[in-house]
């Protein structure tokens, strides 16, 4: 009984074997290097650094049930972020994102909003006339107090601040040396 004879490569196998290994260990060397080029030059970007102003909150008068906070947001980052809500323990729940929107010649209606963008590179400064935060104010507010909002973003998570508590249509003072 004769052994059987062992595999032996032959020059085309051997050919065969490195031309098929050749291909994704060229492309994955390429990207590699490509990658490589485009963080060394800076261009891989920073994320989004958000900074939170401490805002103002409109004090409740009349029978009014809600009211509206204001905050400027910063994006010094190189990519966008999005709000994607607003807490707060010292008011009475229920606050939503919300857009001023007109709906006619004199007239206006506010929208739910689920999230709002904060551009790279970009501010966004909520208004009456635009982007606010709308809720429930607790009772016995009084001008000059602060409030203390949480605003919660995509990529950059909770954020801290204060807001004043201002009559509408006063000139609200800056808040100073609070908020995070």
């Amino acid at each position: 009984m004769t052994a059987p004879n062992p595999w032996r490569p032959t020059r085309r196998r051997l050919t065969d074997t490195l031309n098929s290994a050749l291909a994704p260990i060229a492309a994955c060397s390429l990207a590699l290097g490509g990658l490589t080029t485009w963080v060394t030059a800076g261009k891989a970007g920073d994320p989004p650094r958000i900074a939170v102003s401490p805002g103002r909150v409109l004090l409740p008068y009349g029978d009014t049930t809600r009211t509206a906070a204001f905050f400027d947001i910063a994006n010094t980052g190189d990519a966008d972020d999005r709000l994607l809500r607003v807490t707060s323990a010292e008011t009475g729940g229920d606050l939503e994102l919300s857009r001023h929107v007109m709906t006619g010649k004199a007239a206006a209606s506010r929208q739910t909003v689920t999230s709002v963008a904060v551009r790279a590179g970009g501010a966004l400064s909520m208004s009456p006339q635009d982007v606010a935060v709308t809720l429930r104010p607790k009772a016995g507010w009084r001008e000059g107090e602060l409030i203390a909002f949480t605003l919660h973003f995509e990529h950059s998570g909770a954020v801290r601040t204060l807001a004043l508590v201002v009559r509408p249509g006063s000139r609200s003072r800056a808040v100073t040396g609070v908020g995070e």
